[in-house]
């Protein structure tokens, strides 16, 4: 049985087109991330286009049903895929102006196949962390989106930006008066779009209703941690009466927008500092993250749940991100390669036969992991009694692209012949 907690963060899903002032509309839970539309006099604006033009196609029904003008703009809040990969649908012939911040670059969008890069590594691993593949019901969620969603066309409706905008300026959308802000945070590229008569704000990935993904496994260049927490800071004295974010529910209210913007960028600098204090007084990067926590007037946050981003990994993503990878012990300036560790280790335990059987008699299910990668290296078949303890521990794991990569790496290892 998934974890309680994750299955309750449904709820953040939950698929509806939700007013958020008159003639501003957005749409949860139709894809991996929102879509929103703001009418204007005699035409509309759509922020933000989801990641499949079948999700798209979806929505713009539902928004028919509320208005027929004409799309007059596209606006990308950033560059992440499932943002921008169903603007065909909203702009079949291509001449619908798209806009989007001077910095937009997309890192899975018109990748180089030739470039010296690991893009083969990236998506495996993005299909790892999304759980491509996996039935809907064993994926739950993705952490910031649902777990059952259209798939077809994922990728396939990617425009590109027609008007890049160099620095935060005010716009009239067919008379609905807003401004666009350059707001680093999940990306660098990040616009949000502030209404500014009617106080409601699109923040696209700058906060959602978890722990944000300060770093995502499916691999990523550092995310400036100081740049996100400013972005918040800049967004909460907005002041937004309305702040209706690129995944999860909106929220309402000056008050509990405040509360939420404030926690979130109290959560990344605790998150900074302890790191931070950690490396100057000498400790290893995997005692710091496997201590680091929130604080008790954070931890309860419901909203700073780890169900997309996870605090050790953010803690590692910090540390190297901003050190690199040697951490001050001299001992790392060397390496062992993983088979002769995997020997040292299997002598010490009294050869491999006993070490296969610490691995089988051990409850500590990450010991009982690395204990299979040790003997698999040495040649014994671990595959099937690994994949076993990769779904004990998805089972539990609240961070639901943790849980989907545990459950993708399982089901690949049951592939393999013995």
């Amino acid at each position: 049985m998934p974890n309680a907690a994750l299955i309750a963060h449904n709820a953040q899903f939950k698929k509806a087109i939700v007013e958020l002032a008159p003639r501003v509309w957005t749409a949860v839970g139709y894809a991996a991330s929102n879509m929103h539309m703001i009418e204007g006099e005699t035409s509309v604006t759509i922020i933000d286009t989801t990641e499949s033009t079948k999700a798209a196609e979806n929505i713009l029904a539902e928004f028919r049903k509320l208005t027929d003008k004409p799309i007059a703009h596209i606006i990308y809040t950033h560059s992440h895929r499932d943002h921008i990969c169903g603007a065909s649908v909203f702009s079949p012939k291509g001449d619908v102006p798209i806009l989007a911040s001077a910095n937009f670059s997309s890192d899975l969008i018109g990748v180089d196949p030739n470039a010296i890069a690991p893009n083969k590594s990236l998506g495996r691993r993005t299909q790892a962390q999304f759980g491509i593949g996996l039935p809907p019901a064993a994926r739950v969620n993705l952490g910031c989106g649902p777990g059952d969603r259209p798939m077809e066309g994922l990728g396939a409706g990617y425009l590109e930006p027609t008007k890049r905008i160099e620095s935060d300026c005010d716009i009239d959308l067919d008379g609905v008066a807003a401004r666009l802000i350059m707001a680093p945070g999940e990306t660098d590229d990040h616009m949000v779009v502030w209404l500014t008569d009617v106080g409601v704000l699109f923040c696209g990935d700058n906060w959602y209703h978890a722990f944000p993904n300060l770093y995502a496994i499916r691999g990523t260049p550092f995310r400036d941690f100081g740049a996100w927490a400013d972005s918040l800071a800049l967004l909460a004295d907005l002041k937004p009466k309305v702040l209706s974010p690129g995944h999860t529910q909106p929220v309402f209210g000056v008050e509990q927008i405040q509360e939420v913007l404030g926690s979130t960028r109290a959560a990344i600098r605790h998150v900074m500092q302890v790191t931070a204090d950690g490396m100057n007084a000498g400790r290893s990067l995997d005692d710091i993250a496997a201590g680091i926590t929130l604080p008790s007037e954070l931890a309860d946050k419901p909203w700073l749940g780890e169900f997309y981003g996870k605090i050790a990994w953010s803690s590692r993503a910090f540390a190297v991100g901003t050190l690199g990878w040697y951490d001050g012990n001299p001992t790392h300036l060397g390496t062992l390669s993983s088979k002769t560790r995997a020997r040292h280790l299997a002598d010490l335990a009294g050869g491999t036969d006993q070490l296969v059987k610490t691995a089988k008699a051990t409850d500590d299910l990450q010991w009982r992991l690395e204990l299979c990668d040790h003997l698999s290296v040495l040649g014994e078949d671990m595959n099937a009694f690994k994949a076993d303890t990769l779904e004990a521990l998805a089972e539990v794991e609240i961070n639901a692209t943790a849980r989907n990569t545990y459950l993708w790496e399982a089901e690949q290892l049951r592939t393999i012949p013995s």
